[in-house]
């Protein structure tokens, strides 16, 4: 079995070169980390945004891991969601990929250093990472990779956790596991594991963020809302929105934005319902254009927001302007609704009620949480509450996004609106920060 540990012989030392005097990484042209561009670095300066102490961000991540670990009594937590290995590790390597091909892992000790179980030959990518204590390979037990050999791969890599969590643990064997294969699932089952929900663990451990993740998040927020502006500029009656939604991938990836997790993008009458996807369509005069960014931007941080356009130089008529009017009205106060400490179902229960006619076509929740990506919570509206509602409150620190989709059903168009905001021991407060459009509010 290919396993290498990673000690004091790193092949890249993160102390030989000096440090980029923003955010505390390596100032190296050649580093193997991805990061943000000179271009993030101006914008944020001009705009007064500090970005984040890294090396401080990922020790705090590490810790809200930990911290649930031990809450839970579990002898560690095992992790192969690609995101979540991000949020342990900030190690990156071909994520989209591997959200389908589940060749890595991690196993987050109660305490101490992690260790990750890599793609071949991809040592190299995590050599600046000090939290990473060991890396090894095999942990692919999924067909394309293991064939007729899957089941005795997932019985390699459980016999590795046995011996790992006993280490750590003694003979504690609770072991709280993201998502497995269930091979996977079957072979720690029989030797002796009990396996538990790991999403108890990460939600919770991720919905809360400090003062310096939250920098991270405006910095990617500020970025993405820059991509925006490119989007506008180009916009234009007779552009497809393909093209029109390009701008937006290409001022994420020039910042050092990472993917954009949909392309929820449509103009005209393919704004109603929501939720369809941009395509060839070519933009005509007088269009609503809407679209939801569901970026994953610098930092790997998720800036999630929903804008409507009118195309060309046109005025909105009053159908288009009630639409807009009454999503804006939904989303501003609903945002001054949430409080820390009130309760998700209390929140269901106060929350501004759309016009009947409104109501069929409703988004699928009031608001949710953000992070890396959309996270916990979720919070329903009153129609959806009986069959997708749960438990929990709002916490000081947690991040949401809230939204409106207000379409009537068999209507013209539709309008979507979103922003993202923080919960303080005032209220919730906006992290975006884009404008919003004056031609259709009264």
């Amino acid at each position: 079995m290919d396993q290498t540990i990673i000690g004091s012989n790193r092949k890249i030392d993160p102390n030989r070169r000096a440090h980029l005097k923003a955010d505390l990484t390596p100032n190296d042209n050649d580093r193997v980390e991805i990061g943000p561009t000179a271009l993030a670095f101006a914008e944020w300066q001009l705009a007064g945004i500090t970005p984040p102490d890294i090396p401080a961000l990922r020790a705090y991540r590490l810790s809200r891991l930990q911290e649930q670990i031990r809450k839970h009594d579990c002898a560690g937590l095992l992790l192969f969601d690609p995101l979540n290995i991000r949020y342990a590790t900030d190690c990156t390597n071909m994520q989209l990929w591997i959200a389908h091909n589940p060749a890595r892992a991690v196993f987050v000790p109660p305490k101490g250093k992690m260790i990750l179980w890599d793609f071949h030959n991809c040592e190299h990518l995590s050599a600046h990472l000090p939290l990473i204590g060991e890396l090894r390979g095999g942990a692919s037990f999924f067909y394309f990779e293991t064939g007729d050999q899957t089941a005795k791969a997932a019985k390699d890599f459980a016999k590795q956790i046995i011996d790992i969590m006993a280490k750590h643990a003694g003979a504690n064997k609770r072991l709280a596991v993201d998502r497995i294969e269930h091979v996977g699932y079957a072979a720690l089952c029989d030797l002796g594991v009990t396996v538990l929900e790991g999403q108890v663990l990460t939600e919770h451990a991720r919905s809360i963020k400090n003062d310096n993740e939250l920098n991270a998040m405006r910095c990617a927020i500020h970025a993405c809302e820059a991509s925006i502006d490119e989007m506008r500029a180009v916009m234009r009656p007779g552009l497809s929105e393909n093209e029109l939604w390009s701008a937006l991938h290409a001022g994420n990836i020039k910042r050092g934005g990472e993917w954009i997790e949909t392309r929820i993008l449509a103009s005209g009458p393919r704004t109603n319902p929501w939720f369809q996807e941009c395509g060839p369509r070519l933009m005509q005069a007088g269009d609503l254009m809407a679209f939801d960014t569901d970026l994953v931007g610098t930092y790997g941080y998720c800036c999630d927001i929903s804008r409507t356009w009118i195309i060309g130089d046109v005025a909105p008529n009053d159908r288009q302007k009630h639409l807009y009017q009454t999503a804006y009205d939904h989303v501003m106060t609903n945002i001054g609704l949430i409080e820390a400490g009130m309760s998700f179902a209390d929140m269901t229960r106060v929350s501004h009620r759309l016009p009947e006619m409104f109501r069929p076509l409703r988004y699928g929740v009031l608001a949710h949480g953000v992070g890396l990506c959309d996270e916990y919570p979720s919070v329903r509206y009153p129609e959806d509450v009986e069959a997708h509602g749960y438990g929990g409150c709002f916490e000081v620190g947690m991040t949401l996004c809230v939204e409106a989709y207000i379409g009537a059903v068999g209507g013209h168009d539709g309008v979507k609106l979103e922003e993202q905001v923080l919960i303080t021991d005032s209220g919730a407060v906006p992290l975006s920060t884009y404008r919003y459009e004056a031609a259709f509010l009264d």
